[in-house]
């Protein structure tokens, strides 16, 4: 499946630009067109395991993640249950004097029903997904 990534220069601080990657518990109420439900189940430290429903285009996923921040520099997701079990996607944000460098690598896996539709390709994928990242990207320049 596909493997990707995604470079931005976000003009906002490294801090704010993490806050806002990174406020998975407020994802439902920042961007509800892509996340139309996100129940957090446990917290310890700083790993959660979330239960998230993630609309990639017009396909709505269901998937049961563990959410790992290193603040500020480093938020990991990996997909343990669900339309995309097995994804992983690693977001790392470096400080570029007043602004945020955010590279986003992302290995993404389709189960079930998705895979074998073979209603996605690579480049959709990637498109749906930097559509979702730009998203992110806007708000945190608020």
């Amino acid at each position: 499946m596909p493997k990707f990534r995604l470079e931005k220069t976000i003009n906002s601080p490294r801090d704010k630009v993490f806050e806002i990657f990174t406020n998975f518990s407020n994802y439902q109420n920042l961007f509800p067109k892509y996340f139309p439900s996100v129940r957090i189940l446990s917290t310890r430290d700083d790993v959660s395991v979330v239960e998230e429903h993630l609309m990639l285009g017009d396909r709505e996923l269901v998937m049961m993640t563990k959410h790992v921040t290193v603040v500020p520099s480093r938020h990991e997701v990996f997909v343990i249950g669900g339309d995309a079990k097995g994804t992983h996607i690693v977001e790392r944000f470096d400080q570029i004097a007043n602004s945020t460098k955010l590279t986003v690598d992302v290995d993404f896996k389709l189960k079930g029903s998705m895979k074998i539709s073979n209603l996605f390709g690579k480049h959709k994928i990637e498109t749906d997904y930097s559509d979702i990242v730009s998203e992110c990207t806007r708000v945190a320049e608020l």
